[in-house]
């Protein structure tokens, strides 16, 4: 059996930070979060801290970068295949869910994401990297919005206002980091079924009337 390669030490230091911030983040907020608060929990110095990032802005734009990198990875595995445009859509759905419920922390930071910032003062390279992020959030929500035009043109899904009908269905379902907690005992089995919860009810408003 081939083990994994492992990372390079600079690499894996810099995930440790990030998934430290993360849980910062999560639990009090981005204001209330300060690096000593990230240096305590990973159990080192903010000059570790700083080493890698220059300000708590550019660690929480880093933390909200991987967390969007986990939608899309979960998005890339089904949307290829064959089924009509509401079966695809499903899969869609689907796959964010399971990745908003196996990646509570860091989809937390991405619900709190840009908005903490379009007020604030940016320095330039801040400011490119958060419009580089509300791309990125664009784009992901069109995905949904061009798979749900694909469904009303083949039959699947009933004809709706298609830019308001993907943001209700991806904010029901970000709406889980306010009331899901992950259990000792949580598993991808447990995570699928809750999943199917989730989607179900959000799908079947969207399906032509029998």
């Amino acid at each position: 059996m081939t083990e994994k390669p492992q990372k390079p030490n600079r690499t894996r230091r810099k995930d440790e930070i990030i998934a430290s911030a993360a849980q910062c983040f999560m639990e009090q907020g981005y204001h209330a979060t300060t690096i000593d608060d990230v240096a305590r929990r990973l159990g080192s110095t903010k000059g570790r801290v700083y080493h890698y990032y220059a300000s708590k802005t550019d660690l929480f734009f880093d933390v909200h970068r991987v967390g969007m990198g986990f939608l899309f990875d979960a998005l890339d595995e089904v949307v290829v295949g064959s089924g009509d445009g509401a079966t695809v859509l499903r899969r869609m759905l689907m796959a964010h869910a399971n990745a908003m419920l196996e990646h509570h922390t860091f989809e937390n930071v991405v619900a709190q994401g840009v908005q903490v910032h379009r007020f604030g003062t940016l320095n330039g390279d801040q400011r490119a990297t958060l419009q580089n992020l509300i791309a990125s959030r664009d784009r992901f929500e069109a995905a949904f919005k061009r798979q749900i035009q694909t469904g009303i043109d083949d039959g699947s899904l009933r004809a709706v206002d298609v830019s308001v009908t993907a943001k209700v269905l991806l904010g029901g379902l970000q709406w889980s980091i306010f009331w899901y907690r992950p259990q000792p005992n949580d598993s991808v089995a447990t995570r699928d079924v809750l999943a199917r919860k989730m989607v179900d009810p959000l799908m079947q408003g969207l399906l032509p009337v029998a």
